[in-house]
């Protein structure tokens, strides 16, 4: 039965037509396995997933592997990125299994859910014996089996108990996080940790604001580095724009090619910001061509961003970006073929495989002459329009809400200080307020312009509320600050630990074996640090106290990540950064001029709210009772709405905010 057929996520379309008699995650299922008295194999993956694809062409296409899951099993297919929640539960019990995870997940478990085997990836030769084990284990021991599966389900509820120490967030503690992410960075290739190496955007974006606060050089200098190597190096696509997932290695050169929409969006406040407070070109270039790789790569026709481009292109990793000497001189010519392969450290050695390389950008073409700039330009379009005659890697082209909210927050940040995309980011969450919210709850993932049946969790709840404050702050519109409003409040009933913390999953969702409540900043912020970046803002500009106060009670209960695995705290500790700088809240009642908005964009502190407009708009608290004065653009720079007094010129602002 091809029940995969009608489901919105691509990674489970790629698996419709297995052999393998797949099932989604669903109640059905596990009373199907209670019905025959068989275990049920759980695989986790998504789409992008190079090993994901490995594994199904090698055993789950194979008729005979097949036989013997549809034989002995019942098989749950896993969209890893629509159900976050289902991955989450099971991530932490591959990991206390096996000391470490990854995608593909494979999972067995009982017919109740209970996992009592878990592992990645299995070459066909090992998951045939492993099948073949397991469902002797389930006939001839199966008390032994289900002994073991409650134990790993007691032990992994165990690992996610809400509770447990707090600190409130202090200057003493923000200052340690930053000293202890400045003595982890490679000094040599930028950075944290060796290979893979992942771009640490959360941290440099945490570190960034710390160097708004304090003025810290060593902290400026670490973001400058990272950025720098990462931008010049083969994780980043340096023909169209956009970062790649990771680096195989510790120089940033050959990266694992998917190109997730998560960390583009993050990556582009980093450079974005970057570029705000130093006014490097390089940076600027960067933040300019990742937003628009945004945009043109992962734009979907019905409205939304896709979540990400695959990392193969016809079963083969880097088929589309690598290049030889002899590939660069026939799409250029000889002469422009031998300065580009110099230019993009392509040799006849190569740096990836069978002789070919990624570009990286060995030269400074920031700061050449102007015609060094125009030859790059030429030579890298018509590369470009080379590499477009190639084979293309597949796209993912469900919209996720959390995704996209990042998204969004990006793009307006980059557009209030560049005028760039504004329209483009309003698009788009408009997308999410009119497809995603469904009867005052959001929904995780749409496609094709139809929302999915999966519900959204803890940080699709934040990253919108969050891009919903942005929006307001670009449009003044307060229809986007009541839409934050109503996320804010359902996180704050459904989803709170009723201790300051919060859970993965809502109160009334589906019942898994655990109840998620991760902490930690990952790949993405976490639910918490999500929530509590929208409940920050959200208080800023709204003047509602509690919204605060319930930021600074999560942020608490993550206060002794903050100070002693600042790595993993990255997103929490930039919210933290704001709150304790204030936030600033900057108003700008315009008149004719908005000198005085741009000069607050560009030099706002850390984690402030701006909003302009005319004065007593509706829908705006910001700008109640903030008059013009003498007809003029004014400007009143606030904390916690006790404003200073009002400034109408650049220097006024200035002095205002930098005390």
């Amino acid at each position: 039965m091809a029940r995969l057929s009608d489901a919105t996520s691509p990674y489970l379309l790629q698996h419709a037509d297995n052999p393998v008699d797949w099932w989604p995650w669903s109640e059905e299922a596990f009373a199907e396995a209670r019905r025959r008295d068989v275990p049920v194999l759980i695989s986790v993956g998504y789409a992008a997933c190079h090993w994901c694809h490995v594994m199904a062409h090698e055993s789950f296409e194979d008729e005979a592997v097949a036989k013997l899951i549809n034989d002995g099993f019942v098989a749950i297919k896993v969209d890893r990125e629509e159900r976050p929640d289902v991955d989450a539960v099971y991530m932490t019990a591959t990991q206390a299994m096996t000391g470490q995870g990854g995608w593909p997940m494979t999972v067995f478990a009982t017919p109740e859910g209970d996992p009592f085997f878990c592992g990645t990836y299995f070459p066909k030769v090992n998951f045939t014996r492993l099948l073949q084990s397991v469902g002797t284990a389930w006939r001839d021991q199966r008390e032994q089996v289900v002994t073991q599966g409650a134990a790993v389900v007691q032990a992994i509820g165990g690992a996610q108990l809400v509770g447990g120490p707090t600190a409130p967030i202090s200057a003493e503690l923000l200052d340690q996080a930053a000293a202890g992410l400045i003595a982890e960075h490679d000094t040599q290739r930028g950075g944290f940790g060796g290979a893979p190496k992942f771009p640490p955007h959360m941290n440099l974006l945490a570190l960034l604001r710390h160097f708004q606060r304090t003025g810290s050089d060593a902290a400026l200098e670490v973001v400058r580095h990272t950025a720098e190597q990462m931008g010049r190096g083969g994780i980043y696509d340096q023909l169209a724009g956009g970062f790649a997932r990771y680096a195989v290695d510790a120089t940033w050169t050959v990266p694992h090619f998917e190109k997730m929409l998560y960390d583009n969006a993050l990556l582009l406040r980093a450079y974005t910001q970057l570029w705000r407070l130093t006014d490097d070109p390089f940076a600027r270039r960067v933040a300019d061509e990742t937003a628009e790789f945004l945009l043109r790569d992962l734009g979907t026709p019905e409205g939304g961003l896709a979540s990400a481009l695959d990392a193969d292109t016809d079963g083969v990793e880097g088929l589309t970006y690598a290049w030889t000497p002899a590939q660069l001189s026939s799409a250029l010519g000889s002469a422009d073929g031998e300065w580009a392969a110099d230019l993009f450290g392509v040799t006849a050695g190569g740096t990836f495989e069978h002789g070919s390389s990624v570009l990286v950008l060995a030269r400074d073409i920031d700061a050449a002459s102007p015609e060094l700039v125009a030859r790059w330009r030429d030579v890298r379009a018509r590369l470009l329009d080379a590499r477009a005659q190639r084979p293309q890697p597949a796209r993912d082209d469900k919209v996720v809400a959390a995704w996209n909210g990042l998204a969004i927050t990006a793009l307006v940040e980059y557009a209030q200080l560049t005028g760039l995309f504004g329209d483009e980011a309003v698009a788009l969450a408009s997308v999410l307020a009119e497809r995603h919210i469904v009867d005052g709850r959001l929904r995780r993932v749409s496609r094709g312009g139809v929302v999915g049946a999966p519900a959204g969790v803890l940080d699709d709840y934040g990253c919108v509320a969050e891009a919903f404050c942005a929006v307001h702050q670009l449009t003044g519109d307060g229809k986007w600050l009541t839409l934050a409003r109503s996320l804010l409040d359902v996180a704050l009933t459904r989803f709170s630990t009723g201790s300051g913390g919060f859970y993965d999953t809502a109160d009334d969702a589906e019942r898994l074996v655990t109840r998620p409540a991760d902490p930690t900043d990952n790949a993405t912020p976490s639910g918490l640090s999500a929530v509590c970046a929208a409940l920050v803002s959200f208080a800023a500009l709204s003047g509602e106290e509690r919204y605060r106060a319930a930021a600074d009670a999560a942020l608490a209960t993550v206060g002794p990540l903050i100070g002693g695995h600042p790595r993993f705290a990255g997103y929490a500790a930039t919210v933290a950064e704001a709150a304790l700088s204030g936030p600033y809240e900057i108003a700008v009642a315009l008149a004719e001029s908005d000198e005085l908005l741009t000069a607050a964009r560009k030099h706002a502190p850390p984690g402030a709210v701006i909003v302009a407009g005319a004065p007593d708009r509706p829908g705006v608290p910001l700008l109640a009772e903030r008059p013009l004065q003498n007809g003029a653009t004014t400007a009143y720079v606030c904390r916690g709405f006790v404003c200073d007094r009002p400034a109408t010129t650049v220097p006024d602002l200035l002095a205002r905010l930098n005390p």
